[in-house]
């Protein structure tokens, strides 16, 4: 993104003032491995993306929230006093979501303008949503001087999804966004929200993420369904042994407890969290020891159990799997994020990377009938300020 030209954008919206224009930045994610367990109480190990979402925002003494994307044509223009009206399925629910919740806060906001512009691919599993969410919040924390802290901000952008955009999302994109930091993966322990920043040593490999150019709308897919069904896994587990979550059983407890869950709907989606959890432990286990082909089947083994037991992948993320396993110099992959559409993620030898592209898209194409898009992803740092102008 090239910050003079956003700010020269923003200037040509809203005109020149004597009020300073700041600048901000939050990355989108990737999680490594540990899918469907952050909603759960289980560990997750994503790391920030270099790609992300850019605000440039400037107060005003009206009482307007002016809304402006440099991706979408869509704008808006909210009284203060309208905040809590949800728009339709408009992208401005994420940050109207943020700035409605620090209103509950008791934060006293002014009119402000502003202006959105981000390289996630939005709808790709990437969290383009969570990046809005948390650069809207370290904005707003800043320039009204709420002073929350990292976690808290990230709980606040997850508060905003949860409730006012209507997706019962966990807490890893949120905090992924706002806590990440270059080189290094997040390991996660979404109950206590207690975290490890675990160095990530290639080694000579390199992350390449793929996109399925599906679309999917979160908000109206089985993510929800797969939410309740594990809540349901609790309720049966807990005729014997009383839980708040499936992550507080280990591997060893579950196998003496899932004689209790009756449906088998209900105890394969259960089966995947406990050994998706297991799996988490053990590649970041293989990683600090600097096994990293060890970590890339485990990733497979992840991607096989969101396939076969947690029902999340489809025939696209499939494909580009499958692809992506046949290339050799590919130690591992696996669809990350919520699934029904997105993305995967690879460990692809760099002597490799443009065989994959090659490969994995012409094949994918001619399965599918669609154009998969490539990124070779760094690891960046979390949400920052940018400068003032």
């Amino acid at each position: 993104m090239n910050l003079e030209q956003l700010k020269g954008q923003f200037i040509k919206l809203y005109g020149r003032k004597p009020e300073k224009i700041f600048g901000y930045f939050s990355p989108g994610r990737v999680n490594l491995i540990g899918e469907h367990t952050d909603y759960n109480g289980g560990y997750v190990f994503p790391c920030a993306l270099s790609y992300g979402t850019c605000l440039f925002i400037r107060k005003t003494n009206d009482h307007q929230i002016k809304f402006a994307s440099a991706n979408f044509d869509f704008t808006a223009v909210i009284r203060l006093t309208d905040i809590k009206q949800k728009q339709n399925d408009h992208w401005i629910n994420y940050p109207m979501g943020v700035l409605n919740e620090f209103i509950k806060l008791g934060i006293r906001l002014t009119g402000m303008e502003l202006l959105f512009s981000g390289n996630v691919p939005n709808g790709a599993g990437l969290s383009s949503s969570a990046s809005i969410e948390v650069v809207t919040a370290i904005a707003i924390n800043e320039l009204y001087e709420a002073g929350l802290n990292r976690v808290e901000l990230a709980k606040l952008g997850q508060r905003a999804e949860n409730l006012f955009v209507g997706v019962n999302c966990g807490i890893m994109d949120q905090f992924a966004s706002a806590m990440g930091k270059k080189d290094s993966a997040i390991f996660l322990n979404c109950d206590t929200l207690e975290y490890e920043l675990v160095p990530v040593v290639m080694n000579g490999y390199r992350l390449v993420i793929s996109n399925t150019n599906k679309r999917r709308g979160l908000a109206d897919s089985k993510y929800n369904e797969r939410r309740g069904e594990c809540e349901k896994a609790v309720e049966y587990i807990s005729s014997k042994k009383r839980i708040q979550n499936l992550g507080e059983l280990s591997f060893d407890e579950f196998k003496g407890l899932k004689d209790t869950i009756t449906k088998e709907n209900i105890l394969k989606r259960a089966r995947h969290v406990i050994t998706e959890i297991q799996r988490t432990k053990d590649a970041v286990s293989a990683l600090k020891s600097g096994n990293l082909k060890k970590f890339g089947v485990l990733m497979n083994g992840s991607h096989d159990s969101l396939r076969d037991d947690y029902e999340v992948t489809g025939i696209e993320l499939d494909t580009l799997v499958e692809e992506a396993r046949k290339v050799e110099g590919v130690i591992g992959s696996r669809m990350t994020g919520a699934g029904f559409g997105g993305c995967t993620v690879s460990l692809v030898a760099e002597s490799a990377i443009d065989e994959f592209i090659d490969k994995v898209g012409r094949n994918y194409h001619t399965r599918t009938g669609l154009k998969a898009d490539f990124y070779t992803a760094d690891i960046g740092d979390g949400a920052r300020k940018l400068g003032e102008y």
